[in-house]
This record gives C-alpha cells, structure tokens and sequence, in this order.
C-alpha cells in the first residue's frame, strides 16, 4: 500500500462521519432509484480480461447499497439491473447476469438483510427456470421488515407504460365499461396504479454511475419530477461515501415538481 492510499485509508472513515453530521436534520429521499452501471468498463480498465468479474463486484455491492439505504432511513430503493437491451448481448454474458442477478436476491432473502424484494419488469422474457428461482427468493422475503427493494430486471420504461396502459384497459373491459367509455377512464392516476411500481411513492432521487448522463428508459413515468446525480465513478467502485455525498446534494436542492 502507497502512502498515499495509507493516508486516504486513514482519512475516509472521518470523511464518512463528516458527510453524515453535514445530513443530520436535513431533508432525506423516501425512495432512491440507482442505475448501477459501469460493470464492464471497471473491469477492462482494472486490466481484468474476464468482464464477468466486473459484474460479479457489482453484484456484490448491491448488498452494501441496501444496507446503506437503511441505515440512512430508506424507505424504498429500486436498483437498475438488467434492462431488456441488455437481454441482447452475448448468450454467455446474459446467462452469467441471471446468475448473479439470482445469487443477489437469495442474499437479500436471507436474515443478513431487512427487506422486501418486489421484482419489477418482464419476466417472461426471462428463461422459466431463471424466473421462478428469482421469484421463489423475492416470495420468502414478503412478510420480512425493513426496507421495500424493487429489483429492475427485464426491465423496459417504454414497455412498463404500454403494460400498464393494456393492464387498465383490461381491468376496466373485464369491469363492463363500454369499449367508447375506456378513453375517459385513461388518468394519470389509472396509469399510475398499473405500473410495476404501484402503490409506492416515485423516486425523489435517482443516481447513475459510470458517468453516463442519461435515463436510459429507467423509470421514464416515475422519475418525471425527480432529482438525478450522476457521478464518474464506475459502480464497483461506488463507496458509502459516494451515497452520502448523493444524499448531502439531494438535501441542499430546492424539489419544484414543474412548478
């Protein structure tokens, strides 16, 4: 270890424990949503040749994050991890994110952790067998106390609006309401309801990682009026102090949801 990374090694613990006095009494998000991005890149540029460690760290720190949010008084984080793009790359690469993706639900399902998963996406995109082993996880974590997790995976925030669209014309078809009387039942609220993430509060703060400085269809209904922070840092690499300096910006904004 350099001298430099003994004095950053020193210093960091009493970094961490000045952003938090900074936050004490200050405005928190009740729901962050977190684009964790940046697996591949983190990997190449840390000389890895296997990509697949890069995804594996960033499985890992999915772990961290939730036990940041609830130390911090979360309410509901929503993590970004497998978009339907994504179901484009490379068998391999697809099939080893299904199994990390997997390993990181079953790590939540367990006494480690105080959460509830709620999956949110297409899972019918997915192979059977990959979706029913996430589903029996994220189904032993409902009666458990804490914070609510949604895991995006399969996720689309085009295909989420389209879905929820047809789910409420189908609710209100199967409701008898005349097919010329449908239109006038569309409202932001119906559509609202129908959406993977019904019955939670939107996103006040959405992070990315990685640098990129875009939504990427995450979210695209509910993260209308939300704050976003963006940071360079690759998301293996994003550390608890990275949350708390998220968190420290979030509480010096002024939030005016269009007004």
């Amino acid at each position: 270890m350099t001298v430099l990374s003994k004095v950053r090694y020193l210093m960091y613990p009493l970094y961490e424990a000045r952003l938090k006095r900074e936050l004490r009494g200050k405005k928190r998000p009740k729901h962050i949503a977190v684009m964790a991005d940046g697996n591949r890149r983190w990997a190449r540029e840390a000389g890895f040749e296997d990509i697949s460690h890069g995804h594996r760290v960033g499985g890992a720190k999915i772990g961290e994050l939730v036990r940041w949010s609830a130390e911090m008084g979360i309410d509901v984080l929503t993590i970004y991890l497998l978009s339907t793009e994504n179901l484009q790359r490379t068998t391999e690469e697809v099939e080893f994110l299904f199994d990390i993706i997997s390993g990181v639900i079953e790590d939540l399902a367990t006494e480690d952790y105080s959460c509830r998963v709620r999956l949110v996406g297409q899972l019918d995109l997915l192979p059977d067998a990959v979706a029913a082993r996430m589903r029996q996880s994220a189904a032993a974590t409902t009666e458990k106390p804490g914070l609510t997790v949604n895991i995006a995976v399969g996720y689309g925030g085009r295909q989420e609006i389209v879905d929820a669209v047809r789910s409420l014309i189908d609710d209100k078809a199967a409701a008898g309401v005349a097919a010329q009387d449908i239109a006038d039942e569309v409202t932001v609220e119906s559509i609202a309801a129908h959406l993977y993430t019904s019955g939670q509060p939107d996103p006040d703060l959405v992070i990315r990682t990685s640098g990129e400085q875009r939504l990427s269809g995450f979210l695209l209904w509910q993260a209308a009026y939300s704050e976003i922070w963006f940071t360079d840092t690759y998301w293996p690499a994003f550390r608890k102090i990275d949350f708390l300096r998220a968190l420290r910006d979030y509480s010096q904004r002024s939030r005016r949801f269009g007004k």
